[in-house]
């Protein structure tokens, strides 16, 4: 990938700008016509040196030029909309809804999910011991907490721990993965990490060197997870993007990975393959047949698979079924269970969906024993996990136990998040299937739905007018008509010629009922429209 002129960087930001302090519609359109125009018309040549030096000591000319690649666009000119309006909304100013309804990402608690109690009294405790003496806390929520404080330095979660977690709770995410795979676990392979992403960029960061003068390549889906592009230009490594087979409900077609990798040689190393699975944004969930698949190609080419596995709780469809890699390789035997490999696990998904604690681990697997140290000398640098993320983890890991206090509650609250997701998804689901020219496939796990939307050429054609995506300019009519946020697919990735968005099965069931309510009178109001 060639790097962005400093000079288009600076209109790529202005744009930003602008639609960041557009206060009508009409402003804000243009300001994100303008975003994209920009992004679509940027010189990828080499660097352009502006004529003058800016007095900065930091400017454009001389920052990391690999942040001129960076794709991520979580504020990007829907976000940056919904949240005028909201504005807009709280000073008075009418609209023909009342609130926003945010279905563009994945955020539990932010769409109404209550916490889990069990986690939330253990985080009480280790920061305030004085609870200790309260009756109102169970005696293994006592008990768990005090094994943590036992096991920090000065008994205090306000102390540095290891760099790579708290013994006990590496141990305890052992447990669990043995557990889990029914395969041996050993405790020291394992991590806490900062929210499973901090893991997945220390292993990416180690793989940043050219190898016979080529860039480092990483193969990952189409429809793609915006962060792993993102950090890929940060780090200067290639993405090698390989299309998921959308009429299989997004499956991997060992055919497109070939294609993609012979492609690939022509302009970088491929050194990684990354899995999501289940699936983001399309909320798949790989067959086991899938996964041996992936196993045997990553194998034969000397790929270091990377398992993004986050969404392993949340597995809806009843026909499918969460496989770990790790325990797929063990049951290939030989020599695919001598494959190198590094899995990821977050407390910011499943049932406990802690986004802001950041709560993550991952297991390495078969890396070179010298690599493995390398790895752990430079997560040195962060001096540790915070504490707050290793409790998270801990809860996930070793939740209470049938017959302790606290276990009624706690798989009362786990299954009532898992069941009503669980509704959600096929609410999405019959209601997207429903509206003319959506193709949509079940939502099988994951929090989110990928549909496929044919969109009339009247309304192409006025979308370029504008020089948007059309899916994108079809989001911006949603949101201001009916309040609801979605994710433009464009934003993803897709195949040339398609056009898709991507909304989540987040929103609390009734709030969810009113939005697909909503949704089905305006998608079927914007088909007699530009049909």
């Amino acid at each position: 990938m060639n790097r962005m002129s400093a000079v288009a960087y600076r209109h790529w930001s202005a744009s930003l700008v602008n639609i960041a302090q557009a206060n009508t519609r009409r402003n804000c359109e243009l300001a994100a016509s303008s975003f994209i125009s920009t992004i679509s018309k940027m010189s990828f040549s080499s660097i352009q040196r502006p004529s003058a030096l800016s007095n900065k000591c930091l400017s454009l000319d001389n920052i990391n030029p690999n942040y001129f690649e960076l794709e991520y666009v979580a504020r990007d000119p829907l976000s940056i909309r919904a949240e005028e309006i909201e504005k807009d909304i709280q000073q008075g100013v009418k609209k023909p809804f009342d609130r926003i309804i945010r279905a563009n990402i994945g955020d539990c608690h932010a769409m109404g999910q209550k916490p889990i109690t069990f986690l939330r009294q253990l985080l009480a405790l280790s920061y305030d011991n004085s609870l200790f003496n309260s009756p109102d806390y169970p005696e293994d929520v006592k008990r768990r907490a005090r094994i943590i404080l036992d096991n920090s330095p000065g008994g205090s979660v306000g102390s540095y721990t290891d760099t790579t977690g708290i013994e006990v709770i590496r141990k305890q995410v052992a447990r669990y993965i043995e557990k889990r795979d029914g395969v041996p676990c050993d405790w020291e392979n394992c991590y806490l990490t900062d929210g499973a992403y901090r893991g997945i960029r220390s292993i990416l960061a180690l793989m940043c060197a050219e190898i016979n003068g080529k860039r480092p390549g990483v193969f990952l889906p189409i429809p793609q997870y915006l962060p792993y592009s993102a950090t890929l230009s940060e780090f200067g490594m290639n993405h090698i993007g390989y299309y998921l087979n959308e009429e299989e409900n997004w499956s991997v077609e060992i055919s497109e990975m070939e294609r993609a990798l012979s492609e690939a040689r022509k302009t970088c190393y491929p050194r990684t393959l990354v899995a999501i699975n289940p699936g983001n944004p399309t909320g798949q969930v790989l067959t086991h047949g899938n996964i041996v698949d992936v196993i045997k190609f990553a194998h034969k080419h000397k790929l270091l698979l990377l398992a993004d596995e986050v969404y392993q709780e949340n597995v809806w469809d009843p026909k499918s079924k969460f496989f770990s890699f790790k325990k797929v390789t063990h049951e290939m035997g030989s020599p695919y269970t001598e494959m190198e490999l590094v899995s990821f696990m977050s407390t910011s998904k499943g049932y406990l969906g802690e986004c802001g604690i950041r709560g993550g681990f991952m297991e390495i697997v078969n890396l070179c024993p010298q690599v493995k140290a390398t790895l752990t000398k430079a997560l040195t640098t962060w001096t540790c996990p915070n504490t707050a993320c290793q409790m998270a983890v801990s809860t996930l890991v070793n939740p209470p136990e049938e017959g302790e206090p606290s276990y009624e509650q706690y798989i009362a609250e786990k299954q009532g998040v898992l069941d009503a997701l669980k509704e959600r998804a096929e609410l999405v689901y019959k209601a997207l299937k429903s509206l003319e020219g959506i193709k949509v496939n079940v939502v099988q796990g994951a929090m989110y739905a990928f549909p496929q939307i044919s969109l009339p050429s009247k309304f192409v054609e006025a979308a370029k007018a504008k020089n948007m995506p059309p899916d994108t300019f079809y989001a911006f009519e949603l949101l201001e008509s009916t309040g609801i946020c979605i994710a433009s697919g464009s934003d993803f990735r897709q195949k040339e010629g398609t056009y898709h968005f991507r909304t989540t099965i987040l929103p609390q069931t009734e709030d969810l009922k009113i939005m697909l309510k909503k949704f089905k009178k305006f998608h079927d109001d914007f088909f007699k429209r530009y049909k």
